[in-house]
């Protein structure tokens, strides 16, 4: 009696959940070739066009902007003093005292 009332109670359960999985039919729809050409470049634009927005973003985010000003100040300020001492010995050497 008990193993038949647990069994009622599973497939009854089986039976209400299996309701829920049935797929709705869709109608079939005739698609020319240039409704598919179509789709699939708009399919690939877009992707495309999603991944960009996304490395940009990333980009964005490493703030690599900042960092190349940083860079670029670093360096101009080390090559002009190397500049400056290189300057400075060639005068020395043309131009002995």
């Amino acid at each position: 009696m008990n193993k038949l009332l647990v069994f009622s109670v599973l497939f009854a359960l089986f039976a209400l959940s299996a309701e829920s999985f049935r797929v709705p039919r869709q109608a079939e729809e005739d698609e020319g070739t240039l409704t598919k050409l179509s789709s699939t470049f708009k399919s690939y634009y877009d992707g495309a066009v999603n991944t960009v927005s996304g490395y940009v973003d990333s980009i964005k985010d490493m703030k690599l902007d900042e960092k190349a000003k940083n860079i670029y100040s670093d360096t101009t300020a080390v090559v002009g003093t190397y500049a400056g001492i290189m300057q400075d010995q060639l005068y020395h050497i043309f131009y002995q005292q």
